[in-house]
C-alpha cells in the first residue's frame, strides 16, 4: 500500500483470500466441483488447505484478486456500506496479464459498482450476468450472491448458482 496510513485505522492483510474459516467461499467451490462442502477444510483443524485451494485454482485456470487495492473502513464494521476505496484495481493491466480471461465475477455490490464503474457496464442482477467490452476484449460479468454467511441465502443455493456460472464458462 503506497502512502501513509492514517494512524486511527487499523491496517491488515490476508495470507490468502476467504481465509475466515466462517466464510462460505470454499465450501461453495468443494460443493460445485466435488460435491462435498468439506472439500478444502482440514479436519479437526478448523481452517481451509490453501495448498489444495492452490493447486485447484491453478488447474482450473481461476484467478482471484481484489477490486479494491486499498480501502478504509470508516466504522468498525465489516459492512462494504462502511467501505471508502482509495484505489481501485488496474483493471487494464490485470486483463493484460491474463489474456485468456475470459470472465469478470464479483462477490459483493462495492466490487460490482467498482467493474461498473471502470469498464462503463451495466451492473448485472444478483446471480446474472451482463457482457463487458473492455479493452479491445468482450467478457462476461457476473455478479454472485457473497459467500458470508451473514447473507441471507443457504450455501446450497449460493453453490447452484456459482455452478451455472461456471458451466456458462466451461469449467463443469
Amino acid at each position: 500500500m503506497l502512502g501513509s496510513f492514517p494512524p486511527d485505522r487499523k491496517r491488515w492483510s490476508m495470507d490468502f483470500f476467504y481465509p475466515n474459516f466462517q466464510n462460505d467461499m470454499w465450501r461453495i467451490f468443494g460443493l460445485v466441483f466435488f460435491n462435498n462442502k468439506s472439500h478444502f477444510e482440514i479436519p479437526d483443524k478448523k481452517t481451509f488447505d490453501k495448498p489444495a485451494i492452490e493447486n485447484f485454482l491453478r488447474h482450473k485456470k481461476i484467478a482471484l484478486y481484489d477490486t479494491a487495492i486499498s480501502a478504509v473502513r470508516t466504522n468498525d464494521d465489516a459492512s462494504d456500506a462502511f467501505l471508502e476505496v482509495t484505489e481501485a484495481i488496474d483493471l487494464a493491466a490485470t486483463l493484460t496479464a491474463l489474456p485468456r480471461c475470459t470472465a469478470i465475477a464479483t462477490t459483493g455490490k462495492k466490487a460490482s459498482e467498482i467493474i461498473s464503474s471502470l469498464t462503463g457496464a451495466r451492473e448485472p442482477r444478483l446471480g446474472d450476468s451482463v457482457e463487458l467490452h473492455f479493452t479491445n476484449r468482450i467478457l462476461r460479468f457476473y455478479r454472485m450472491p457473497s459467500s458470508s454467511r451473514a447473507y441471507p441465502k443457504p450455501l446450497p443455493e449460493k453453490a447452484i448458482a456459482y455452478a451455472e456460472m461456471f458451466r456458462r464458462e466451461g469449467m463443469l
